[in-house]
């Protein structure tokens, strides 16, 4: 529970990221984080024993496969759909993730209806927030049309891919336990810094553009504190708990990654929380708890 519940506070930091360096292309800024994901992971893997460093043949394909869908394609589109929609409509889409999840990766032996309150709670709570961020939206008189949709539909695509990798990667963790949660995440952090280096060659900026962009302090610190924190750390926290608890109560836990992300929103505009997000926030709380219940 700990160990998921602080893999989704390093994740909520991912969705502030796209607004504080904006002068960088999403592909710049998706591929820098990932790059620094995969040195810190290959630096790592050299520090394991010879004996078990890599992976075999179908443990490496695994590792790409997933590290598309959970890292890389997952956080470029996510990260198109913030610069288009802003942060917290993203971050409710994302937050639909536990409901597809429970439902998706249902235990066997465990009722439907032992789940509806979580799912009726975590509803209610998107329900409220995107009702008080499209008035936000209409209140500030922004852009509503064609860009505001293309970021919906990219973070809807961004939330499929992650609900894809989650129960993947649950059920692989969980058909070979033998596996190390430390040796796995180091070898998807392997792969998708693979991917991001081929990413930033096809479709990122050259070193120059790069040096003559403002902030390019700033970006290089959240490259580092993402790669390495939100990355790197979180992918071990949430193996972790993906070894140990039903892939439907990891999805559930995936709540505090909107709360988290919705709070480092707040922070970054400094404002408070409207009232409807503030009783939005309470519903996620307690569908969490109350999923927690009906695991037990």
């Amino acid at each position: 529970m700990a160990a998921g519940l602080g893999a989704g506070a390093l994740w909520g930091l991912v969705f502030v990221a796209p607004r504080m360096v904006g002068h960088f292309g999403m592909v710049d800024i998706t591929a820098a984080r990932f790059l620094v994901f995969g040195a810190i992971s290959g630096l790592a893997v050299f520090a394991r024993p010879a004996a078990s460093r890599w992976p075999n043949a179908q443990q490496a394909l695994a590792a790409l496969g997933l590290s598309v869908l959970g890292f890389s394609g997952y956080y470029l589109l996510l990260a198109f759909g913030i610069q288009a929609a802003g942060t917290e409509v993203p971050s409710l889409i994302i937050g639909t993730i536990p409901v597809w999840m429970m439902l998706l990766g249902r235990p066997a032996g465990l009722r439907m209806s032992a789940l509806l309150p979580g799912l009726l709670l975590t509803g209610a709570g998107i329900a409220l927030m995107i009702h008080g961020a499209w008035s936000a939206q209409h209140g500030a008189g922004s852009e509503t049309g064609a860009r505001f949709g293309w970021g919906i539909a990219l973070a809807v695509a961004s939330m499929a891919s992650w609900t894809v990798y989650g129960l993947l990667n649950a059920a692989w963790l969980q058909r070979h336990t033998e596996l190390n949660a430390t040796d796995w995440a180091n070898w998807l952090g392997v792969a998708t810094g693979l991917g991001a280096l081929l990413l930033w060659l096809v479709a990122g900026s050259d070193a120059a553009t790069l040096k003559a962009r403002p902030d390019g302090m700033l970006f290089a610190w959240i490259a580092l504190a993402s790669g390495f924190g939100s990355s790197w750390l979180a992918t071990i926290l949430w193996n972790v708990a993906s070894q140990r608890l039903s892939a439907s109560l990891c999805g559930q836990l995936i709540v505090s990654e909107t709360l988290f992300a919705l709070l480092y929103s707040f922070v970054w505009d400094g404002r408070w929380p409207q009232a409807t997000e503030w009783a939005a926030a309470a519903l996620f709380v307690l569908g969490i708890l109350a999923s927690i219940k009906a695991h037990r």
